[in-house]
């Protein structure tokens, strides 16, 4: 090893992959889960004013996300408590589309009526038809 790479703490004998120094051109904020936030909260208003800033060092949080995540957590609550019990009420659009998929089942059904009525009615036309041609024209009275 050269003399330089001793004294340079960012190369090493082995391969250790040494961090990018570089910071990232758009800055990702940080998402907390729901049970993050309730344990977080929960230690939190246990603790008295100098704990309560440990706390947020330690995490790395700053007092108005604790702020914000209270007003989640009551807003959730308050949401909770107004929803109706039972049943959650059906979407418009679902029973919009039940009620066109009824019509449609009971247009069909008619259409294939009046398709059968149109056959028997055609079927009926021709053998009048051919009645009509094969009877004798000397009128109503049958001839014997």
């Amino acid at each position: 090893m050269r003399a330089s790479e001793e004294s340079d703490p960012h190369v090493s004998s082995t391969n250790e992959q040494v961090p990018d120094p570089e910071v990232p051109a758009k800055a990702r904020s940080r998402r907390y889960s729901a049970s993050y936030k309730a344990k977080i909260l929960a230690e939190y208003e246990e603790l008295d004013k100098a704990g309560k800033g440990a706390l947020l060092r330690r995490e790395g949080l700053y007092t108005s996300l604790i702020s914000g995540w209270r007003l989640q957590r009551d807003q959730g609550a308050l949401a909770a408590l107004a929803k109706p019990a039972g049943r959650p009420a059906a979407d418009p659009r679902d029973r919009e589309n039940a009620k066109l998929r009824r019509e449609n089942e009971r247009l069909a059904a008619e259409l294939e009526k009046a398709r059968k009525v149109i056959e028997v009615q055609g079927k009926l036309s021709a053998l009048l038809g051919q009645l009509a041609t094969d009877s004798p024209s000397s009128g109503s009275e049958p001839t014997s």
